[in-house]
């Protein structure tokens, strides 16, 4: 999970993406959610580094960004 990679927790993923700690829980587990959440908790994710990667083959991913 690109969160865990991060170091960072589900309180603060939850804060940046403000939701619940167990909305984030949910998104990790699985869970359908509304896609307006799963923006607001993709969004946190990218303000702390983490790159989306399009679906080339091999299925989606995450990458962290290269900081210069």
């Amino acid at each position: 999970m690109a969160r865990a990679a991060l170091q960072i927790g589900v309180r603060e993923l939850a804060e940046a993406a403000k939701v619940s700690p167990s909305t984030v829980a949910r998104l990790e587990a699985g869970e359908e959610l509304k896609p307006r959440t799963v923006d607001a908790i993709r969004a946190a994710l990218e303000a702390t580094g983490v790159e989306f990667i399009p679906e080339n083959g091999g299925g989606a991913g995450v990458r962290l960004k290269i900081r210069a």
